[in-house]
C-alpha cells in the first residue's frame, strides 16, 4: 500500500495538519518539528498526492503547453524558458507536441484542459476560429507565444515579424542589393509566413525595386526545401545576388545548394536566414539572421500566465519583443 499522510504523521508524532504545513512550505513549523517530518518522510518514501491536493486546493500546479514541432531548435529553446519560470513559480509543466497540425492542437488543448491545468500555453501557427472557441470557454488563463490571434483577444508574446523581415531586406538593399530573392514559409500563415514575405514586399517597394514572382519560393521552414528553393533561383539566367530565408534551415539548405554549384557565399551570393537557432553558428560560412529572443519568449510567456493565475495587475496584453539583425560571414 502506498504510504500515506497519516502514516507519516503517525510516525513523526504530529498531527497531519502539521505533515500538510511542512509539504507546502508552511513557515508556521518549528523547526525541530521540520526536520522530524522531512526525516520521516525520507525514510517512509512518502510522495504527497498531486490529485488529491488538487482537489483540495481547486488547483494543480499544473500547465499545459502546446508546442508545434519539438524537434525544432528554436521551439525547444522557447521551451526551456517556460521551464526555468515555472519552476521558479513551483509549477510544473505538461508538454505536448501538436506536429502543426490543426486537428491535433485542438485535441491537445481540449485534452489539457481536461486534466484541470491551472494555465494553458499555446504555440502553433495560425489561431483560428476553432482555437477560439476552445479559448473562449476555458476557465483557466490562456497565453498564446510565438503566436498570437488576429483579434488580440488573448494574451500573447511575440516579435513583429514584418518589421523583422522588412529590416532583414533593407540591410541588403543599404548594401546594394537589387536582385534580392525570397524563400518563405506557407503564406497561408498570416501571423509569420504571411507577416515576413508582406515585410520583404514593401521593402522593396520602398526602395523602388520591381517585385519578381520568381525570386520567390514557398518552403516549410526546413533544410530540404531551403535547398530546392536555392536550386530554382540558380537556374535563373539573371540569378540574385542576395537571398533572405526565413528560417534558419532553410538558409543553411541555400548555402549548400549555392556551394554544390561551386559557388561561394558571400562572394558569388549572400544569405540571410531568420531565428538564430545553433546551427547559424556552426554552418560555415556561419550565418547572418534575425534573432529571435527565443527563450525570453518562453520565459516573458510563462511569467505572464503566472501573474494571470495568480490574479497579479496586468499592464499590457500583448508583448512585442526586440528582434535583432545579427550579421555574421554568409553576408558582406
Amino acid at each position: 500500500m502506498p504510504v500515506t499522510i497519516y502514516d507519516v504523521a503517525r510516525e513523526a508524532g504530529v498531527s497531519m495538519a502539521t505533515v500538510s504545513r511542512v509539504v507546502n512550505g508552511n513557515p508556521n513549523v518549528k523547526p525541530a518539528t521540520r526536520k522530524k517530518v522531512l526525516e520521516t518522510i525520507e525514510r517512509l518514501g512518502y510522495r504527497p498526492n498531486a490529485v488529491a491536493r488538487g482537489l483540495a486546493s481547486k488547483k494543480t500546479t499544473t500547465v499545459g503547453v502546446v508546442i508545434p514541432d519539438i524537434s525544432n531548435p528554436f521551439f525547444a529553446e522557447v521551451v526551456r524558458g517556460i521551464e526555468d519560470i515555472a519552476r521558479m513559480y513551483h509549477y510544473n509543466i505538461i508538454l505536448s507536441n501538436s506536429d502543426k497540425n490543426v486537428d491535433k492542437e485542438l485535441s491537445l488543448i481540449n485534452t489539457l484542459l481536461e486534466k484541470q491545468v491551472d494555465g494553458l500555453l499555446f504555440m502553433g501557427g495560425e489561431v483560428t476560429e476553432e482555437h477560439l472557441n476552445i479559448f473562449k470557454t476555458s476557465t483557466v488563463p490562456i497565453v498564446l507565444a510565438a503566436t498570437k490571434d488576429s483579434q488580440n483577444m488573448f494574451p500573447s508574446v511575440d516579435i513583429d515579424h514584418y518589421q523583422a523581415a522588412k529590416d532583414a531586406v533593407e540591410a541588403f538593399i543599404q548594401y546594394g542589393h537589387q536582385r534580392i530573392a525570397l524563400i518563405t514559409g506557407p503564406l497561408t500563415d498570416p501571423l509569420t509566413g504571411l507577416a515576413r514575405f508582406e515585410g520583404y514586399k514593401d521593402a522593396l517597394r520602398e526602395a523602388n525595386i520591381p517585385f519578381r514572382e520568381d525570386y520567390v519560393r514557398v518552403g516549410n521552414y526546413r533544410y530540404e526545401s531551403g535547398m530546392e528553393a536555392m536550386k530554382f533561383f540558380l537556374e535563373l539566367s539573371d540569378r540574385p545576388t542576395a537571398v533572405f530565408a526565413t528560417s534558419d534551415e532553410m538558409a543553411v539548405g541555400a548555402i549548400h545548394a549555392i556551394q554544390d554549384k561551386g559557388l561561394t557565399v558571400p562572394d558569388d551570393i549572400e544569405v540571410r536566414g531568420f531565428d538564430n537557432i545553433p546551427i547559424s553558428s556552426m554552418v560555415r560560412p556561419l550565418l547572418s539572421t534575425v534573432s529571435q529572443p527565443q527563450y525570453d519568449i518562453g520565459a516573458v510567456a510563462m511569467r505572464f500566465l503566472t501573474k494571470h493565475m495568480n490574479e497579479e495587475p496586468i499592464t499590457e496584453q500583448n508583448v512585442i519583443l526586440e528582434h535583432e539583425l545579427i550579421n555574421r560571414s554568409s553576408t558582406k
